[in-house]
């Protein structure tokens, strides 16, 4: 669900300190994306929505989500808007979000 390995490695390039800022500013990006695609976005929007949040998730290593969202762009993208999964989608965030943070006090402790 999460790539640790690319959760250090993005904290050692940036510092222990930046890296909380990263995260909160992930978060809050995130969460204001989620927002827009649960309150019923447009569908030319989903293909660019979904974009940013898989590369998004990619930098921070929650790679399901990413997925998910990669899967959901393709789908957008050939205008196959039925088969794309947004809630499956959004709740795949939900899950790696409390596996993030569970794990961070994991990766601190290393």
């Amino acid at each position: 669900m999460i790539d640790w390995g690319r959760v250090a490695e993005l904290r050692d390039e940036i510092g222990a300190e930046d890296f909380g800022d990263v995260i909160d500013l992930f978060l809050d990006e995130v969460e204001g994306e989620i927002a827009s695609l649960q309150s019923g976005c447009p569908k030319e929007e989903l293909e660019s929505k979904l974009h940013f949040l898989k590369g998004s998730a990619l930098n921070l290593g929650f790679n399901s989500f990413s997925n998910l969202c990669q899967a959901g762009e393709t789908a957008a993208a050939s205008g196959d808007y039925d088969t794309i999964d947004l809630k499956s989608t959004l709740d795949s965030f939900a899950a790696s979000k409390a596996a993030f943070i569970d794990g961070l006090g994991k990766l601190d402790a290393t």
